[in-house]
């Protein structure tokens, strides 16, 4: 019997963000740096064969420029993100609800979020077999536009905490 090969889990925290006056949080935008970060996790994702197949992306303003940014910068064949109220502002809890949804045909799901979120959730997905180097970043920082790689070996349904390795912690920059 062939065993399964793993899939792929690709956490991003939305890129840098505006806060103007008057404008609401769930609809701040991106600022001049986010748009570059965008396309930078774009690219590094490219660099690196990670193509998403599938994306869930919170309905902030942020997060969908983002996810447009990085859309762009990966090319031709990149699907539209479903775009998920429940993701905006979520707790680990109610974001590992909404991937558990995810179609298990689906190799490669990319989700982009917001902190403390995204942070809490890799935390709480990271086995003890994870990269050290990868956890002990994630578990320091996670800033803007950051990217933490995992696989799993079990359908996104039964992903429950402590399942998954974590494999690469990533923040794209210009260098």
């Amino acid at each position: 019997m062939t065993e399964k090969p793993s899939k792929r889990l690709v956490i991003m925290r939305h890129a840098k963000s505006d806060w103007p006056d008057g404008v609401s949080d769930h609809d701040r935008p991106l600022l001049e740096r986010g748009y570059q970060e965008a396309a930078l996790a774009g690219l590094w994702l490219r660099d690196n064969d990670v193509r998403p197949d599938y994306i869930l992306c919170s309905s902030a303003v942020r997060t969908q420029q983002t996810c447009a940014g990085v859309r762009a910068a990966l090319g031709a064949g990149i699907p539209e993100p479903v775009v998920s109220e429940e993701l905006y502002a979520a707790f680990p809890k109610r974001m590992l609800s909404v991937i558990n949804h995810v179609p298990d045909s689906i190799r490669t799901l990319l989700v982009i979020a917001h902190m403390p979120g995204v942070q809490e959730l890799i935390l709480a997905l990271a086995s003890a077999h994870s990269q050290a180097l990868a956890y002990q970043q994630a578990t320091a920082r996670f800033p803007t536009s950051a990217l933490a790689v995992l696989t799993v070996d079990k359908p996104w349904v039964e992903l429950d905490g402590q399942d998954a390795l974590l494999q690469r912690f990533v923040v794209p920059r210009a260098e």
